[in-house]
C-alpha cells in the first residue's frame, strides 16, 4: 500500500527534487554539538528512532575525539540491537561496461579510449554465475554502463537469466540493480524480471558540484538522477538503494544529502531505502579530480558510525573498494552487508579470456581481493554470523512491509535462524574442513542464544539441510 502525501496538510513532493544546498549548509555551519546535546541524540537513536536533519548535523559537527569515540558506541550497541551480529554477503556481477555518460571520476567515461568496451554475451552471463555459485554465493548485483544497449527489458532479460542458472547445489536467490534510472514504465519493466533491490547512487548531492563532474550524457541531469527512486516506488519497486560516492564533496555534506534522501521517500512512499552505500573513491583510468575532498579513514569510520545511528533500519553496505584493514573495523559501526570473493573485471569470475588482455577493463581499483571462503573465515573467526539469507524478499517482507517487521525489531526472529541456516548449506556444499568445523562451532552458539522453540525448528532444518534439502527457511 502507498502513501500518499495529499492526504496530508503539506504538498505532494512526490518526483519532485527535494535537496536543498542552503538548508544543509545552514546547519553544517550553525549547529553545536554541545556534550549533552550529542548524548541526548545518541540516546534517541537507540532507541530505535530515525533521526532528523538537524540532529545528523550534531553528529556530523561533533570533533572532540571522545564524543566521537561514544557516536561509535552507540552505532556498535544500535547494529547489535536491530541486526545482531550478522552480516549478509554478496557478490557484484559487472555485465556490461558500454557508458554514453563522462564522469570525471570513472573509469567507464565515454571518453575514456582504453577501456575495452565489452558485454558479456548470454552464454558469458551463465558461465559467470555458474562460477560465482562455485564459490557459494546466492545474492548478486548485476552491474552495468549506463547506455542505450542496456535497456530496460535487456535489463530484465539477463536478471532471468541468472536466476535459470542452476549448477550442483548452486542457484543465485536474489539479483539486485546497479544501473541507470529509467522512466516509470522502464522500471516497471525491470520490477517485473524478480529484482530484489534497485540501486541508484547520486554521487554528490550537491548540485553545482554534481555540473562540475557529470560532463555529458543523460547523467548530466541532476534531477532526473535525483528522483529516479521516486519513480521507481512508482512503478511498484519498493525496495530501493541510495548512496554517494565519497571524495566528490565535503562528506558532511553528502551524509546530510543521504538522510534528507531517506527522509523524502520515507514522507513520499511511507518507506524509506533498503540499503544506503558510502564508496570512497578510488584510482581509477582518467580520474580528473584533485583530493581536496578525499575522505580519511578516520572520517570515513565516523561517517559510517552516524549513518548507522541516523538511519536505525536501514542496511549499510561496505564494498571492497576498502582494503581488509578497514572493512574489519567499519564493520563494527553498524554495516549490514559486505561483498566476498568480489571481481570487477567483466568476465573475471570464470576467466573468459578476451582478445584485448592490456586494456582496462575495470571501473575502479577495489583494495579487498579476498575469496569468499576467506571473508567467511574471517567473520566467524571475530564473532559475526556470515548470512545468505533471501527470505524476506522471497516471502513478501520488502518496502512498506519491511518496515512492519523491522522497526519493532521483530526481524531479529526470522533473520538470525535463516542466517544459520544458509550458514548450514555453505558449510555443507563449500567449505574445506577447517572452515566447516569453525562454521559449525559458530552455529551451535547461534542456535544456543534462540528461543527454545526456534532453536528446535532450527535444528530440524539442519539436519534436513545436511541430509540434502535446500533453500528452507522461516
Amino acid at each position: 500500500m502507498k502513501f500518499y502525501p495529499e492526504k496530508l496538510s503539506i504538498p505532494d513532493r512526490r518526483m519532485q527534487p527535494f535537496i536543498d544546498p542552503d538548508e544543509i549548509w545552514k546547519l553544517i555551519n550553525n549547529v553545536k554539538p554541545d556534550p549533552e546535546r550529542v548524548r541526548a541524540v545518541i540516546a534517541k537513536s537507540l532507541a530505535k528512532n530515525r533521526l532528523t536533519l538537524e540532529e545528523t548535523a550534531v553528529l556530523v559537527n561533533t570533533t572532540d575525539a571522545g564524543l566521537i569515540e561514544e557516536i561509535k558506541a552507540g552505532a556498535r550497541e544500535l547494529k547489535e540491537k536491530v541486526y545482531g551480529n550478522r552480516i549478509v554477503l554478496f557478490a557484484p556481477l559487472y555485465v556490461g561496461n558500454k557508458c554514453s555518460n563522462n564522469c570525471k571520476y570513472c573509469g567507464f567515461r565515454a571518453s575514456n579510449r582504453n577501456a575495452l568496451r565489452k558485454t558479456l554475451s548470454d552464454q558469458d552471463l551463465v558461465r559467470e554465475v555458474e562460477a560465482l555459485e562455485d564459490n557459494g554465493q546466492k545474492r548478486l548485483i548485476l552491474v552495468y554502463g549506463e547506455h542505450k544497449e542496456y535497456s530496460a527489458e535487456y535489463i530484465a532479460h539477463t536478471v532471468k537469466l541468472v536466476y535459470g542458472v542452476k549448477k550442483g547445489q548452486g542457484e543465485i536467490r536474489r539479483v539486485n540493480i546497479n544501473a541507470a534510472p529509467f522512466d516509470i514504465e522502464g522500471f516497471r519493466t525491470v520490477g517485473k524480471s524478480g529484482i530484489g533491490t534497485y540501486q541508484v547512487f547520486q554521487e554528490t548531492y550537491h548540485p553545482e558540484a554534481y555540473k562540475w563532474y557529470h560532463l555529458g550524457g543523460k547523467k548530466a541531469d541532476y534531477e532526473w538522477r535525483l528522483t529516479s527512486l521516486d519513480r521507481a516506488q512508482e512503478a511498484g519497486i519498493d525496495d530501493v538503494g541510495i548512496g554517494a560516492l565519497f571524495g566528490l564533496y565535503d562528506w558532511r555534506f553528502e551524509v546530510l544529502g543521504l538522510v534528507r534522501h531517506t527522509n523524502h521517500l520515507e514522507a513520499c512512499y511511507n518507506v524509506g531505502p533498503h540499503t544506503i552505500s558510502f564508496p570512497r573513491i578510488k584510482d581509477a583510468e582518467m580520474l580528473d579530480m584533485d583530493d581536496r575532498y578525499m575522505v580519511s579513514n578516520d572520517d570515513f569510520k565516523k561517517l559510517v558510525a552516524i549513518l548507522r545511528l541516523a538511519v536505525p533500519y536501514t542496511g549499510l553496505i561496505l564494498t571492497a573498494r576498502e582494503d581488509a584493514d578497514v572493512r574489519r573495523e567499519v564493520l563494527r559501526y553498524g554495516v549490514s552487508q559486505i561483498d566476498g570473493g568480489t571481481k570487477i573485471e567483466l568476465g573475471s569470475y570464470s576467466d573468459i579470456k578476451n582478445e584485448q588482455q592490456n586494456l582496462n577493463k575495470e571501473q575502479f581499483k577495489i583494495a579487498d581481493e579476498r575469496s569468499l571462503a576467506e571473508v567467511i573465515d574471517e567473520l566467524l573467526s571475530t564473532g559475526y554470523l556470515p548470512s545468505f539469507c533471501t527470505s524476506c524478499y522471497r516471502m513478501g517482507r520488502t518496502g512498506e512491509h519491511f518496515m512492519e517487521f523491522s522497526v519493532p525489531g521483530f526481524i531479529k526472529r526470522f533473520c538470525t535462524p535463516n542466517a544459520i541456516l544458509t550458514l548450514s548449506e555453505y558449510i555443507c556444499d563449500y567449505a574445506g574442513p577447517e572452515l566447516a568445523a569453525k562454521g559449525w562451532e559458530a552455529i551451535e552458539r547461534e542456535v544456543m542464544g534462540l528461543e527454545p522453540s526456534v532453536a528446535e525448528a532450527t535444528r530440524s532444518r539442519i539436519e534436513k539441510i545436511k541430509e540434502g534439502e535446500r533453500d528452507l527457511y522461516f
